[in-house]
């Protein structure tokens, strides 16, 4: 309430996407809309809200953000339930075929959406903690853009070559390839690979989310690789940030 002599100000009406999104909440913990049902689709809610289908997505962000919703490419917007699949499981992991070549346990055939660029870096405190160097060593580091099923699928994947595991090799003048044939490159130098990934997720930095071209809310999957020689010492580094929306990792134990 505005206190004596102060001006009457009217409330600010609430913003569309606010009202969608309440809408949705409500129905969503009253039971309206159960858990691994459906919602009303985009042009439905656009209709009863009298509003274009962008401002229904920015409602739908939100749900999505507080954990409420999930959205399956090509069926549509469900209450989120504890017991749904998503609709990609991604086998983690790389594997030698009979031939030499080392491949992605997930069989996905990734193709570069740009050339990969290469620079100079020194390696920052946390990296050269897993990489067991001294933190400031320069690396190589390279950084592409991976894409699949015609760019339906994307993945940024940034690698890590310290200049020490280069030493007295034939790369100690000039770069060594990019994965995955980094690891045909550090076999011939006598080492026999073994990898370990840590996994975690994390909100995406601006320009991560405009390359994954994920919607507002949504994580991303971050997956450290490293990988080792045959003394358990740390080779190289990868970074990959994937869509956390519908995506599971599985991991095969043995």
């Amino acid at each position: 309430m505005p206190q004596a002599g102060e001006p009457f100000m009217p409330e600010k009406a609430q913003a569309k996407y606010r009202q969608i999104a309440d809408h949705l909440r409500r129905g969503i913990l009253d039971g309206t809309y159960p858990a691994g049902q459906p919602l009303p689709s985009e042009e439905v809610l656009a209709k009863q809200f009298g509003v274009t289908r962008p401002t229904v997505r920015q409602g739908i962000a939100e749900l999505r953000a507080a954990g409420l919703v999930e959205v399956m490419m090509g069926r549509g917007m469900f209450v989120r339930s504890p017991h749904s699949r998503p609709s990609l499981t991604r086998p983690r992991g790389v594997r030698r075929e009979t031939d030499g070549r080392y491949v992605e346990a997930d069989g996905i055939r990734w193709e570069h959406a740009e050339d990969p660029v290469a620079t100079r870096t020194d390696a920052p405190l946390a990296l050269a903690d897993l990489l067991r160097i001294p933190p400031g060593e320069p690396m190589y580091t390279y950084d592409v853009l991976e894409t699949a099923d015609r760019g339906r699928l994307r993945q940024l994947h940034r690698t890590y070559v310290p200049f020490s595991v280069l030493l007295g090799t034939k790369y100690e003048k000039q770069a060594p390839p990019p994965p995955p044939h980094l690891y045909s490159a550090l076999t011939e130098l006598g080492n026999e690979l073994q990898f370990t990934e840590y996994v975690r997720t994390r909100m995406p930095l601006p320009d991560q989310a405009q390359a994954l071209r994920l919607p507002d809310g949504v994580p991303v999957l971050q997956v450290l690789r490293v990988t080792l020689n045959q003394a358990e010492k740390p080779l190289t580094l990868e970074e990959l940030h994937l869509s956390g929306d519908d995506l599971e990792l599985s991991f095969h134990l043995i």
